[in-house]
């Protein structure tokens, strides 16, 4: 099944969070991926925010489809100044705040309308719907089922109208999902709605609108890197030359070498269909049904035949090879026919995602749009059981994959192999993924051959994304002030992985370099001396009230801020869960009148050198 696109339910206050949460079910009971936002802190809900009319804005910029649980005119004075193409605006629908009305004002076309009636019909609500064709006909003519599409969508509007308005249509014996609408109908109208896969001139407009039955296999074979335009060019032409529409393509299928071709992937967004994958085994049972085998094709990959074989495979064993093998310099092309039009359920294995996502420290404020996004379109959540509570009822059971501490390397390989298989996968750290965390042992395990400790060929064709979080040291730093105004360097003290000779070795450099110091790891059960060795090397070239912040469970509700120095540092007051940060020589203390900041108003921060430029202004 392809997957639908994360939804965003923008809810105004507490009081109508019970609301949001009733239609984040309806949504995900019809296999939408559902994020909650909320004004304030609302108890359950992925990402809060303070102002409605900017966040309302961010969403609808980064593309995302929104449900808001606000007024009609709230909305459109926040979006009126982004608006710019029907074509290529998300969903956006208004909800009211007792759940009557469901009203899609923008994207009709793109899903609204379709989410408007599945919200109202769930709400027993009214279904406000606006678009003329949906209200005159029940179905948008520029927006037919899937499986098919429209040619020169952008320029049926004149034609559409004439319809609208009672003008009678000759329809098309193949355009039976029009069979139940309340077009007017006669055999000698002039306007005709035909299907078909040649593409039509736009001069057609005036008396017809032409509709593609997504039929079409388009397989793929190339050279390693070969630039997009040169792909999407061989495709078109291939498609002129033999009179078929790009309309009518329904996806684009290669082999799984390819997986990780980027002017594939390119070009199946440019074509706006999904591209699958076969083994070469899967293409060489296309052999005997192949136009042009090549013994060479075989003795490189394992099949006569890339293209072809792609095409046919994908196309099924009712369906057919309607253009044989085409050449560039770089690709090769073929057309493979199906028997039915592609709906959701697409032959072939589409390429996996890894998402290596740093959650910051642990309150949902600091976690970023990205990382609060691929969360939720995941399909599975890997990471240390402790990090996956921490996003709360984002991490539901079904795609939780629980790992104990200790266990890295095994949680690593997992979502590598697992995303390996096709899946879209979420492995979540704390901080930042690639800041003493799992980003940098996916890395390894995928720079590894597979004979040598690393994982599969498949893991390694997978799409990765590194996500940045606020990484601790950053956390800790911002609550006291800001200790990492100058140089700063972070140091683990945990010598599980890392001799305690080089470990030293590191802090006496940092000593001798003036950084401020992040010490990571800084204690465990049994582990208790390096942090004194580490004071005792820092006392020796640093004052003894150069300042030591102590910071445990930042962004959490038992979160603990202790300003200490280097005299008064007391390892009993650190544990695992503590971040310590050391200041520089310069580094100074200061105390705030407002005692919530900081430990009981006490700050801290390391000067970067503006003195001069301040004590010169003061002179002047």
């Amino acid at each position: 099944m392809e997957k639908l696109k994360p939804i965003t339910i923008v809810c105004p206050s507490a009081a109508a969070g019970e609301l949001a949460a009733s239609i984040s079910k309806i949504l995900k009971g019809a296999g939408h991926p559902v994020e909650l936002h909320g004004k304030g802190e609302i108890e359950g809900f992925d990402v809060s925010f303070s102002d409605s009319l900017a966040h309302l804005r961010s969403l609808f910029s980064e593309g995302r489809a929104i449900v808001a649980l606000y007024a009609s005119g709230i909305i459109i004075r926040a979006l009126a100044p982004l608006l710019d193409s029907k074509f290529d605006e998300p969903p956006v629908l208004a909800v009211s705040r007792d759940g009557s009305s469901v009203v899609p004002l923008l994207g009709g076309h793109h899903g609204a309308n379709d989410l408007a009636h599945l919200l109202a019909d769930a709400l027993k609500a009214h279904a406000a719907v606006t678009t003329a064709g949906d209200c005159r006909f029940r179905l948008a003519l520029d927006n037919p089922p899937k499986g098919w599409k429209l040619q020169h969508a952008k320029k049926a509007a004149p034609l559409m109208a004439r319809i609208i308005d009672g003008e009678a249509v000759d329809v098309s014996s193949d355009l039976d999902w029009l069979d139940d609408s309340a077009l007017a109908r006669s055999d000698s109208a002039v306007i005709k709605l035909d299907a078909s896969f040649a593409p039509v001139p736009q001069a057609t407009l005036d008396t017809s609108l032409t509709y593609c039955p997504q039929k079409l296999v388009i397989g793929v074979g190339c050279e390693r890197g070969i630039d997009t335009e040169s792909l999407i060019g061989h495709i078109r032409s291939v498609l002129e030359t033999h009179s078929l529409a790009p309309e009518a393509i329904g996806m684009l299928a290669s082999i799984d070498l390819k997986m990780d071709e980027a002017a594939i992937h390119a070009a199946a967004g440019h074509f706006d269909v999904p591209v699958r994958f076969f083994t070469a085994e899967e293409l060489e049972a296309q052999k005997e049904r192949l136009k042009t085998p090549s013994d060479v094709v075989f003795a490189e990959v394992g099949c006569h035949g890339v293209a072809e074989g792609a095409a046919l495979a994908a196309a099924g064993v009712k369906g057919s090879l309607l253009v044989a093998k085409v050449k560039s310099d770089k690709a090769t092309c073929a057309v493979g026919l199906a028997p039915q039009p592609f709906l959701s359920d697409f032959p072939g294995k589409k390429r996996g995602s890894l998402a290596v996502i740093g959650i910051g420290p642990g309150t949902p404020y600091w976690r970023s749009p990205q990382a609060t996004s691929l969360i939720a379109s995941a399909e599975k959540l890997v990471g240390y059981k402790f990090y996956l509570d921490l996003l709360g009822p984002m991490a539901d059971d079904t795609r939780r994959c629980d790992f104990p501490m200790g266990s890295e390397k095994d949680r690593c390989r997992y979502a590598l192999e697992e995303a390996g298989k096709g899946h879209d996968v979420a492995l979540i750290c704390s901080g930042d993924g690639g800041i003493y965390a799992m980003g940098a042992l996916v890395m390894e395990l995928l720079d590894r051959d597979a004979d040598n400790g690393g994982v599969s060929d498949d893991a390694k064709r997978v799409a990765l994304t590194h996500v940045p979080g606020i990484s601790a040291l950053q956390a800790a730093s911002a609550r006291f002030g800001a200790l990492l105004g100058h140089d700063f360097c972070t140091i683990s003290l945990s010598d599980l992985l890392t001799p305690w000779e080089t470990i030293e070795q590191r802090i006496h450099a940092a000593a001798d370099g003036d950084f401020v110091i992040a010490f990571y790891n800084p204690v465990s059960k049994k582990r208790r001396t390096q942090l004194l060795r580490a004071r005792e090397i820092l006392l020796a070239q640093r004052p003894e009230t150069t300042p030591v912040l102590l910071a445990s469970n930042l962004g959490r509700p038992d979160e603990e801020l202790k300003m200490r120095t280097l005299a008064t540092l007391d390892i009993e007051e650190v544990d695992m869960l503590t971040v310590v940060l050391v200041g520089s020589s310069q580094s100074r203390m200061w105390r705030s009148g407002d005692h919530t900041a900081g430990d009981d108003g006490w700050m801290a921060y390391t000067p970067r050198g503006y003195a001069k430029r301040i004590d010169g202004e003061n002179r002047e």
